[in-house]
């Protein structure tokens, strides 16, 4: 496995070591000890996958107090463009964000830190999304700050169809108003 630091402290590509013949491809998607030699020492507790039609847009999502996750993701099918927002105030990089194309093919996975908010858009029908989450979901935690927050910037795709966001996604706070860690 090769993990790559981003602009994000903490916020890490990895690229898995594929193994792949006639017969088909094997990696390891989660090795404990690899992660922690990382710098990811990680418990992971409770696993998620979603499936979304091309142009879905979900996010950006994060959990607060002492239900905060860290992520770690991996497109196993489709495609999605995938961002990380670092909301801790007191970070330098407060407000900044990264993007990467997560997909089936380049099984690259991110790891999300606590303290990172996280979202995507499909670009392709059924994309499947397969992540692992520190802490378990928890509603009275949950919080989003609004995808097209002009503050942050985000470079979403252009695409021939409109998004298409849950009406909770819609409501999310900008940044500046949103209950932060």
């Amino acid at each position: 496995m090769k993990f790559i630091q981003t602009s994000l402290p903490g916020v890490l590509l990895i690229q898995p070591a594929v193994f792949q013949d006639r017969r088909g491809f094997f990696f390891e998607g989660y090795r404990k000890d690899l992660f922690e030699q990382n710098g990811i020492p990680t418990e992971f507790v409770q696993d998620n996958h979603s499936r979304s039609a091309r142009g879905v847009l979900r996010g950006l999502h994060y959990q607060t107090g002492p239900q905060a996750q860290a992520k770690l993701m991996r497109v196993v099918r489709g495609e999605a463009f995938d961002v990380v927002v670092d909301i801790r105030k007191s970070s330098k990089t407060f407000g900044k964000y990264i993007c990467t194309t997560l997909n089936a093919e380049n099984r690259t996975m991110v790891y999300v830190p606590a303290g990172f908010a996280h979202g995507f858009c499909a670009l392709e029908d059924g994309t499947e999304f397969i992540y692992k989450t520190s802490n378990y979901y928890s509603p009275e935690s949950e919080h989003g700050i609004l995808w097209n927050d002009s503050s942050i910037g985000i470079p979403w795709p252009k695409l021939d169809i409109p998004y298409l966001l849950s009406e909770k996604d819609q409501r999310n706070s900008p940044l500046q108003s949103a209950v932060l860690l």
